[in-house]
């Protein structure tokens, strides 16, 4: 018998798990932003819930699996601004959680050209 039998069980929710991951994510050096799709925006922009947009995890009693939907910077290196983010988002869901996180996909979705077009717009004026 187990400790966990005799003095109760924990879960922790699959939001708790996607905030996590998701503000782990958007501190990743070369992250842009989340990416929510189409649908999935207009469903978080319709109930004002957008902490766990681009990040969906499937959470069980000792792992947690996670994929996330990004957006990155223009000129960053995308396959090493992905294998960074992976590892924040384990490290900071495992530290957190005490889950052992199996896998972290990540899916670019876009690239933001924000930075590009204000220092094009500062050499025109």
């Amino acid at each position: 018998m187990s400790n966990y039998d005799s003095e109760g069980a924990i879960r922790i929710a699959d939001d708790v798990v996607a905030v996590i991951a998701g503000l782990a994510a958007v501190k990743t050096k070369g992250v842009s932003s989340m990416s929510a799709g189409i649908t999935e925006g207009w469903a978080k922009r319709v109930s004002g819930k957008n902490l766990t947009r681009g990040v969906s995890v499937e959470v069980g009693q000792v792992e947690t699996a996670i994929s996330l939907r990004v957006i990155v910077e223009f000129g960053v290196k995308i396959h090493e601004v992905s294998r960074q983010l992976q590892m924040n988002v384990k490290e900071a869901v495992e530290s957190m959680t005490g889950l052992s996180v199996v896998e972290v996909n990540v899916k670019v979705e876009g690239v933001d050209f924000k930075e590009e077009s204000s220092e094009r717009e500062r050499t025109i004026n």
